[in-house]
């Protein structure tokens, strides 16, 4: 895919979705972090519902530390994983209380230190709650950009590496979004709804489907 391919595709989904931002719901750097945290194999939808209930309880580190790992589980029992995320989440707010006076970094060495905390995560943070332009590549991102041919890549870090090289610049810092959202309600896993994409015809593709009968 050439630059004149690459730019129209961001021109659509622009045009279609002017202003994209995660689906997790947060007010703040720090509630954002924590959705982030909780959202590993788990969908927005059962995060948001679980942290809904939670941040109207505690929604800031020291809070959350008055609760304890013990306190916060009950809220979030219907994620994945969630005595280890629980775990996780209370060291993290542990570490921003003692090493950062209970506040998010702005930065991407102190963010990854924190406890489930990866690249993505903090790609994320950096770029919705920072406005970086940083591509956190997902499993959905990782699908679309290789199956459209946008930036193919055989790991997270190679694709990663290629959108922000290939992105043009004017796009980049939304990027991000409209790749998640393009691959979570067009271009599923399963079978892409091609019948339905906007970009259809810019797509390398070759097993397009059609429409249900």
């Amino acid at each position: 895919m050439n630059r004149l391919g690459r730019e129209q595709i961001f021109s659509r989904l622009q045009a279609l979705n002017p202003n994209p931002t995660t689906e997790l719901e947060y007010r703040t750097p720090f509630e954002l972090l924590a959705a982030v945290l909780l959202s590993a194999q788990a969908t927005d939808i059962s995060v948001n519902a679980a942290t809904r209930k939670l941040f109207a309880v505690a929604n800031t580190p020291q809070g959350l530390c008055r609760l304890g790992v013990a306190g916060v589980e009950p809220y979030i029992r219907t994620i994945g994983l969630f005595r280890t995320k629980a775990r996780h989440l209370i060291a993290t707010c542990e570490i921003l209380i003692r090493d950062h006076g209970g506040e998010v970094p702005e930065d991407r060495d102190a963010l990854e230190a924190l406890p489930g905390v990866g690249r993505k995560t903090a790609n994320v943070v950096l770029n919705t709650a920072f406005g970086w332009e940083t591509i956190a590549v997902d499993t959905h991102i990782f699908r679309v950009s290789n199956r459209t041919g946008l930036a193919h890549g055989k790991t997270v870090s190679e694709v990663e590496k290629r959108l922000e090289r290939l992105v043009p610049a004017e796009f980049k810092r939304q990027a991000h979004h409209w790749l998640i959202l393009h691959g979570r309600y067009i271009c599923k896993a399963r079978k892409p709804e091609c019948w339905q994409c906007p970009i259809r015809d810019l797509c390398d593709y070759r097993n397009k489907s059609f429409p249900p009968d």
